[in-house]
């Protein structure tokens, strides 16, 4: 069965077409960065308009690999979370190709395609394991069972861990989108003389909160004024590692809290090279496990859509006759499926 994504949830164009068969996946990526920079985020408006230019003659790109559009079996799109508008081109292309060529069509929810692509790799983690979903728009620590068995262990009560880099690089005065540039900055360096605090890790539970490391960091610039650039990486370093030390006591706590052997991190912090490096030693220390998809299927994209979509295509889904997208969307509201090897 070849099946096509969609990604459509934010700034990024991600079509990807997956085959069951041979395990092929062929992909595109369209990154609006440099549309939405003059601004310092992200427009709504401009996202939605760049997605209905993109995606069609992506779609066709790939098609023309596999032979034409009759060769699809099947479509698979992003529903949500997301931006409504953003996620509505998604959808009205995915559901049009689907209706013109009488084909099924699925709605996948963005953070279940996060969760699943380390299945992607070589090694995929099994069932049951810990998820950690760390991107610019979300924060959870999730207990994944089974596909579509989520129960959300503590997420962010306020900025996730994405957009809390962003907004901290801002601060420094780097450009957008900030968030690796920052990263970046920190692995420069070995000490800083600031320390930042571990948010919510003095009490019980495994909720985030990060937009108190973007106060501190105000704070530091604001007394420290003018930045030089040993300033800018020490306060870098300090944030990043707060926010790392932060991720790992909760993932630690996790781990003991469901009593699982697995941990796999996935969104785009999940590339940060930092977290990566502390939540290995993590788990080597405790004779567990961590899974990471690759770089290219940390941020957003259409491979992680086209292979969550083939999972709950090949258990008998779809949802031809619904058309609606959902910007916010629990994990916990999905159905579990039976799930047979692709």
């Amino acid at each position: 069965m070849k099946v096509l994504g969609l990604e459509s949830s934010c700034d990024e164009t991600g079509i990807a077409i997956f085959d069951t068969n041979t395990g092929q996946m062929r992909q595109r990526l369209y990154s609006q960065i440099e549309r939405h920079r003059e601004y310092g985020g992200v427009v709504p408006e401009l996202a939605s308009r760049d997605h209905v230019v993109k995606t069609a003659p992506m779609i066709g790109e790939l098609l023309d690999e596999i032979g034409g559009v009759q060769a699809l079996d099947a479509i698979a799109y992003t529903r949500g979370p997301g931006l409504i508008g953003a996620l509505m081109v998604g959808a009205s292309i995915a559901r049009g190709l689907a209706w013109a060529l009488e084909k099924p069509v699925l709605g996948i929810h963005h953070m279940e395609g996060h969760l699943l692509a380390p299945m992607l790799e070589d090694n995929p983690p099994e069932f049951p394991f810990v998820a950690l979903l760390v991107s610019g728009g979300h924060t959870l620590l999730v207990d994944a069972r089974a596909i579509g068995n989520y129960r959300i262990l503590g997420e962010s009560l306020d900025d996730a861990v994405g957009e809390a880099f962003d907004k901290t690089a801002k601060l420094l005065d780097l450009p957008y989108p900030g968030g690796p540039l920052l990263a970046a900055l920190a692995d420069k360096v070995d000490a800083s003389r600031f320390q930042f605090p571990r948010p919510m890790t003095n009490r019980p539970g495994l909720d985030f909160s990060f937009s108190g490391l973007k106060t501190a960091a105000l704070n530091i610039i604001h007394q420290h004024s003018p930045l030089d650039e040993t300033l800018k990486g020490e306060i870098a370093f300090a944030f990043q590692h707060a926010v790392v030390d932060t991720l790992r006591i909760k993932c630690s706590r996790a781990i003991d809290q469901t009593g699982y052997s697995r941990l796999v991190v996935a969104g785009g912090v999940g590339a940060n090279r930092r977290l990566r490096q502390v939540l290995e030693r993590l788990v080597q220390e405790r004779g567990a496990q961590v899974f990471f998809p690759a770089p290219e299927y940390c941020t957003d994209n259409g491979a992680m859509i086209a292979y969550a979509g083939a999972l709950r295509l090949s258990a008998g889904e779809c949802d031809n006759n619904v058309f609606n997208v959902l910007p916010r969307w629990s994990l916990e509201d999905l159905g579990e499926v039976a799930v047979c090897e692709l």
